[in-house]
């Protein structure tokens, strides 16, 4: 007798002791009461009834989900490999265990279905130079249609776009193109403000009384530093253009 006793209270003890659930500060508890939905159990030791209810565990923290390289065809016919990642947090429990069997596969596969018609509908240009508003529009569609699973999207990047190769090298090239043509767009500009500053430097020299006469001193200073073969005839500045020419004309008339 005191055998089954004890026997009967041991089986108590575990019944009592399987009906001790401990939720964790980043979960919640969804309890099913003969199957039925009837409340949320909030972090802490928390008592359900064994064998009648039924503790689900939801992670309410922020969760990111690798979207699989989709192959998309881009709307200028360019095929390319993009994947993306997103990040999800569950704002109702409840929703999600009720509304979906697995609220993380389900919106895995929406995202993939969202990344192929936004991307698709895209030019290559525009799917490589604004990664940003193609990844809003994403989030947009996919969070409109996770709501009703009880489930926040944060937000949606799109991480990798594969190119084919011919792709790759004709980008190269034209890259390459652009590089050469800034460079002489660069080099022209540098001599036209070169051409700009001595036509200045010209115009106030002529305009001060012997200041090309200096100038040309200078020249003459800096050529006579290194030793050098060859004879320099400095001729005034008279002689130079309408001077040169008049003594030419005179040369002519004393000859006739």
């Amino acid at each position: 007798m005191v055998g089954f006793t004890g026997f009967i209270v041991t089986v108590i003890i575990i019944f009592i002791l399987s009906g001790i659930k401990v939720v964790n500060q980043y979960e919640r508890g969804v309890i099913l009461t003969l199957g039925r939905f009837t409340g949320i159990r909030q972090p802490g030791l928390r008592i359900v009834v064994p064998i009648f209810q039924k503790l689900i565990r939801v992670d309410v923290r922020s969760t990111p989900i690798d979207v699989p390289k989709q192959e998309i065809i881009t709307k200028d016919n360019v095929t390319v490999g993009v994947d993306a990642v997103v990040y999800l947090r569950v704002i109702e429990a409840s929703k999600a265990v009720l509304e979906t069997t697995n609220y993380i596969y389900a919106t895995s596969q929406f995202a993939q279905a969202a990344l192929r018609d936004v991307a698709g509908n895209a030019d290559l240009d525009e799917l490589l130079s604004k990664r940003e508003e193609i990844s809003q529009k994403i989030k947009e569609i996919v969070d409109a249609e996770t709501d009703r699973w009880g489930i926040d999207v944060e937000n949606v990047k799109i991480q990798n776009i594969e190119l084919p190769q011919d792709m790759k090298r004709a980008m190269a090239k034209q890259a390459e193109a652009e590089r050469e043509r800034r460079g002489v767009v660069i080099a022209a500009e540098g001599e036209k403000q070169a051409a700009q500053a001595v036509a200045d430097a010209a115009a106030m020299l002529s305009k001060i009384p012997g200041g090309i006469n200096i100038r040309t001193l200078q020249t003459l200073e800096k050529i006579s530093v290194e030793p050098s073969q060859k004879t320099l005839v400095v001729l005034p500045t008279e002689m130079s253009n309408s001077g040169i020419a008049q003594a030419i004309a005179m040369s002519e008339a004393a000859k006739k």
